[in-house]
């Protein structure tokens, strides 16, 4: 395994605005507040009595909180969406507005129009509130701290108390309503907040003004960038990540990266060598036609559609044996106009490596869905290798898996999983006997699984179709290029490079999203000096921004002279 030099903490910098700790953000505001109200918003998420502590020096303070709707009520409002299931919901069309009491609203409103003391407004919403000339104030943040602080039942949702909800409630209304909710509502924010502050380190807070907030999303829009991968444990996890991206030798296991989700990943700015985090979904939201390119921002809107992650099964277990929803049935039990389709890529492989994809040909589909409902009583163990492919698998290899297809990777495998969805939807059908990581089973899926297999993904198919796709369509002087997939019913493209010299890449206005998946290093360059040289790192994943246009990639630092290999998605047009 190699040594690692995977940078965990990748940020855009330049220099700017930017204050740190409580007392030096307090003064600041007081300063620029003189006497008009102060407005301070929120994301989801954020620690709101002790933010509302650390401003309630300032003036009276009004909490939004206070004004919204009673908690049964916006419960029963949201029930439609939050449905009855335990993992998945439908995506909501309320509006911040709707979760309001409108006569508090008003009476507020009309109070603050001839306000005499200093006023602070605090809380989600506020800048609903807020009388014109309102110094505004906006705590982002990202949903990733956002998961971690429901796993420690320490934060509020939006109207409701639900702390005491378990972790997949909680994450359920964050996904299907009050994230849906409040990114609608920010991105009508952006151009009025005068100054944002970052709390994911509640013990060291950090603002930064207008002009510094929008010089980090501009620059950053510009130029190959990365977000901020996260790490997670998981029942089946593996060791290869600990080693590779130098994480924590004292957790048990890392089943997951995030490298590559920028709804839910963080961005980094180095402000004056100082880090700010923000949630990167903001590029998004802001950016979305120099980011992702005319003719996806056409199709997706301010979704970024191709997802990367790692799933570390080396020294670890098999995944859930699973299938994805077709795009008909998402869209009519979810809400959601495309389905998680996806790919394996082998990054490593050791040699027991194997992954499990479509069905066997000529089994009996009842007595399948049978065992697999024996299975989930606790009745049998499930026969996995009677029903479903067992393909031996190595590093390279890659295997496509459009949706209804039953698949999951086995021990001893670390794969780059391309997919095309921003949220996660797996139907569960087998867990081979295995608890989850807090000592229960986790849910299984059999009844919504049976609905959405596609039976004719058979053995024939899968090699045919989903396995080893590979072919050559250009090569050059130190450089081959292979079309990897994915699956025609899928909108991703994939292209592999391997090359010992530079190779020129075109954004064909549609962003590309890469891993370095052979090499120490390798540089990205403009051949018009228009972004500086960017460098990654083995198994790093960044992105080009469809503004881009031509750029070249080449080995670099370590692996000058040798031989390196990339990954490249982008949406086919």
């Amino acid at each position: 395994m190699r040594k690692a030099n995977y940078d965990k903490f990748p940020s855009t910098k330049y220099e700017g605005t930017i204050v740190q700790g409580w007392e030096a953000i307090i003064a600041q505001l007081k300063e620029a507040m003189k006497h008009q109200v102060l407005c301070v918003d929120f994301y989801t998420g954020v620690y709101e009595e002790a933010i509302i502590r650390e401003f309630s020096g300032l003036g009276r303070v009004i909490r939004t909180r206070d004004l919204m709707k009673p908690e049964s009520e916006i419960r029963k409002m949201t029930a439609p969406f939050m449905t009855d299931d335990v993992l998945f919901g439908y995506v909501t069309n309320l509006k911040l507005d709707d979760f309001f009491c409108s006569d508090k609203l008003e009476a507020v409103r009309e109070e603050l129009t001839s306000v005499t003391e200093p006023t602070i407004i605090i809380g989600i919403g506020a800048c609903e509130v807020a009388p014109s000339g309102a110094l505004k104030v906006y705590v982002d943040m990202a949903r990733w701290e956002i998961q971690q602080r429901f796993r420690r039942h320490e934060v509020k949702a939006l109207g409701v108390d639900n702390r005491d909800d378990a972790v997949s409630i909680q994450y359920k209304r964050g996904l299907f309503i009050d994230w849906r909710v409040l990114d609608k509502y920010k991105d009508k924010c952006f151009a009025d907040i005068d100054w944002w502050l970052d709390t994911h380190i509640p013990a060291a807070p950090k603002m930064i003004d207008k002009a510094t907030f929008f010089k980090g999303i501009e620059l950053t829009s510009k130029t190959p960038f990365r977000v901020v991968p996260f790490f997670d444990p998981a029942p089946w996890g593996g060791q290869w990540m600990k080693e590779v991206c130098d994480l924590d030798r004292s957790v048990s296991n890392f089943g997951w990266c995030f490298d590559c989700v920028p709804e839910e990943n963080s961005l980094l700015f180095e402000v004056n060598g100082v880090r700010f985090e923000l949630p990167s979904v903001d590029l998004v939201l802001l950016k979305s036609r120099p980011l992702l390119g005319e003719p996806v921002e056409a199709r997706f809107g301010k979704d970024f559609p191709i997802r990367f992650d790692f799933l570390d099964t080396m020294g670890g277990g098999n995944l859930s044996l699973q299938v994805h929803p077709t795009t008909q049935f998402i869209r009519e039990n979810f809400g959601m106009y495309y389905t998680q389709d996806e790919s394996y890529y082998l990054l490593d492989a050791g040699k027991e490596a194997v992954v499990y994809l479509g069905l066997k040909e000529g089994i009996d589909k009842e007595a399948m869905i049978a065992d697999l409902r024996q299975a989930q009583k606790g009745d049998l163990v499930f026969d996995a290798e009677k029903y479903v492919n067992k393909i031996d698998a190595k590093k390279h290899d890659h295997f496509l898996i459009p949706g209804g297809t039953v698949h999951c990777s086995g021990s001893e495998s670390m794969v780059l999983e391309i997919s095309s969805t921003p949220n996660i939807f797996t139907f569960k059908l087998w867990d081979w006997q295995r608890l989850g990581l807090d000592g229960k089973p986790r849910p299984i899926n059999v009844e919504r699984g049976k609905d959405v297999i596609d039976w004719g993904r058979d053995t024939k198919y899968v090699y045919q179709h989903l396995r080893n796709q590979f072919e050559v369509v250009a090569e050059g002087d130190g450089w081959t290029e292979e079309r990897t997939g994915l699956h025609r019913n899928e909108f991703i493209e994939t292209r592999r490079h391997t090359f010992s010299e530079a190779v020129t890449h075109h954004t064909d206005n549609g962003v590309n999203v890469f891993n370095l998946i052979e090499g120490e290093e390798a540089v990205i360059e403009s051949p018009t000096h228009a972004f500086e040289p960017f460098v990654v790192h083995y198994a790093e994943t960044f992105i080009v921004p469809a503004c881009v246009g031509e750029y070249t990639i080449r080995p670099f630092g370590l692996s000058e002279g040798k031989t390196c290999m990339t990954i490249k998605a982008y949406v086919r047009c």
